[in-house]
C-alpha cells in the first residue's frame, strides 16, 4: 500500500491570500530594483505607476520621489488586484504539485504583462511606457512565486491522504 500527500483538488483561499501577498511584495521589490539597477531609474517610479490607477495620472513622474500616501495607495491596490489574481489562479492550479504549479504560475504571470501592458493601456495609457523585459521577468517571477507559495501552502495545510 502506498499513501502520498496530495493537494486537495479544491481552491485554497488561504494559501492564495498568503501567495498573493508573498508574490505580490517579490514583484514589487524586484520591480523597484531593477529599475533602479539596470535603467538608472528611479525605484519610486513603478509604485507610483499603480497609485495613478486610484489617483489619476496626477501622480506619475516625474518626480519619482518618495511619497508615503501615494506609496500606501500604490501597495493597497497592488495587494487587493494580488489577491483577485491569486484566487483565479488557484481555481487554475488546485491539486497540482508544486513543480506543476510554478510552471503554471510563470505562464500566468506572462499572460499578466500581456494583459497589462498591452491590454490595459487602453485604460491605463501610461504603462506602456513600463513595457519590456523588466517588467516581463517581474511578471513571470510574479507568477511562479505565486505557484510556489500557493501550492506549497495549499499542500501543507490542505492536504489529503491518497492510498493507491
Amino acid at each position: 500500500m502506498n499513501t502520498q500527500i496530495a493537494v486537495a483538488p479544491k481552491l485554497d483561499v488561504k494559501a492564495a491570500i498568503w501567495a498573493a501577498i508573498i508574490a505580490a511584495a517579490v514583484f514589487m521589490m524586484m520591480e523597484m530594483i531593477m529599475v533602479a539597477v539596470f535603467k538608472g531609474a528611479s525605484p519610486w517610479g513603478p509604485p507610483r505607476m499603480i497609485a495613478a490607477i486610484g489617483m489619476g495620472k496626477g501622480v506619475l513622474p516625474p518626480p519619482a520621489t518618495f511619497d508615503i500616501g501615494i506609496m500606501m495607495v500604490a501597495m493597497l491596490i497592488h495587494f487587493v488586484v494580488s489577491i483577485v489574481l491569486a484566487l483565479i489562479f488557484g481555481l487554475i492550479a488546485k491539486g497540482r504539485s508544486v513543480g506543476s504549479a510554478v510552471l503554471i504560475g510563470a505562464v500566468f504571470g506572462l499572460v499578466l504583462y500581456f494583459v497589462n501592458f498591452y491590454g490595459m493601456t487602453s485604460v491605463f495609457p501610461w504603462f506602456a511606457q513600463a513595457r519590456g523585459w523588466i517588467t516581463m521577468v517581474s511578471h513571470i517571477a510574479y507568477g511562479a512565486v505565486l505557484g510556489w507559495v500557493y501550492a506549497s501552502f495549499a499542500s501543507k495545510y490542505s492536504a489529503v491522504a491518497v492510498t493507491r
